[in-house]
């Protein structure tokens, strides 16, 4: 089966300054793939190099089996867009924004194209009666969220679409996601709300200056996080105890403490949590507490110190990225 999207080798530049370099990306059809990552890491020049909007240095993108530059309007209707810097302005009201773009999609059925607009704003909240140009920013987003979704598109392509949204509109587009997913759409999703990516993908890749630094499915890239633990083990040796466990490879930030009969052990395991459990099978375990890591620590992991730095300005090929536990060239030698 052909990937929604194939990204090989894409890397583009702005002058001096490298926005994305070499990347590789898959997407496949019929899932939600979220793109994650600070602002400057070359989300936004990705996507706009999928509906053509900008032009790659070099490299090859494939949207739909097609080259972007070449598929022209017949392209771009089997798409659903949202920039991410969305613009709407003029004095036409909601509706008849939406009706010409239910032209230029060349929906099979304008009705029926139409109707589903006016379905998808009474469950987002917005009054298509309006002009345009007198909706709020939230409202504005509301709109675009609409002409993406309503001619049900083969490919949704969505640049941090919740901006401006408040959390009970935000759940709504959710919702919105995963009913194009079950009904066969693709949806790439950028943003760097990182509980909209674990709500909804199937697939997450991290960028950070202009590179994909992990990969994989949300439960993966979360394996690699740290789990916050704590234990109450019945003894008086806390000692002992400590030394038990400060021999436990992966735990870090190892606190002890005595108190009344009991020793209270907290900290953090990173990575395989199996050698922690083994450890307390040697002890008499009165409570234990595991949290879970969640995506965002994991994700905040992987971009390390240099999470808020802008795009990589320099040309070396050895400019560094943030360290992955488990890297796109690692599993791709395990498949072999």
């Amino acid at each position: 089966m052909t990937d929604a999207i194939e990204i090989q080798r894409l890397h583009k530049r702005y002058g001096h300054r490298v926005a994305v370099h070499e990347l590789d990306l898959r997407v496949r059809p019929g899932t939600v793939f979220g793109l994650i990552g600070p602002n400057g890491a070359g989300k936004t020049t990705t996507l706009r190099t999928l509906v053509d909007v900008i032009r790659p240095s070099s490299g090859s993108v494939r949207v739909l089996g097609e080259d972007p530059q070449r598929g022209g309007a017949a392209l771009r209707r089997r798409l659903g867009y949202v920039p991410g810097e969305l613009r709407l302005d003029g004095r036409a009201t909601g509706h008849r924004m939406l009706s010409f773009y239910a032209q230029v999609s060349g929906a099979r059925d304008t009705d029926a194209t139409l109707r589903t607009a006016r379905e998808l704003a009474d469950r987002l909240g917005v009054d298509l009666g309006r002009p345009v140009r007198t909706l709020s920013k939230g409202n504005k987003q509301k709109v675009g969220l609409i002409q993406a979704f309503m001619h049900r598109p083969e490919l949704l392509i969505l640049d941090e679409p919740t901006s401006g949204l408040d959390p009970l509109v935000q759940r709504e587009f959710l919702q919105m996601v995963r009913e194009a997913r079950d009904a066969g759409q693709t949806v790439l999703l950028s943003s760097h709300v990182l509980s909209e990516i674990q709500q909804t993908a199937d697939e997450v890749a991290v960028l950070a200056n202009g590179r994909v630094v992990a990969d994989g499915d949300v439960a993966s890239l979360r394996l690699g996080s740290v789990r916050r633990v704590r234990a109450s083990i019945r003894t008086t040796d806390a000692d002992a105890v400590r030394a038990t466990f400060s021999a436990v490879p992966g735990v870090v930030d190892l606190e002890v403490a005595e108190a009344d009969g009991i020793v209270h052990v907290s900290g953090s395991v990173e990575g395989a949590i199996d050698p922690f459990v083994k450890a307390l099978a040697r002890v008499e375990v009165h409570d234990l507490t595991v949290e879970e890591p969640d995506l965002e620590e994991s994700v905040l992991r992987l971009y390390g110190d240099t999470s808020t730095a802008s795009v990589d300005t320099s040309d070396r090929p050895d400019a560094a990225t943030p360290a992955s536990p488990r890297t796109r060239r690692e599993r791709r030698e395990e498949r072999r």
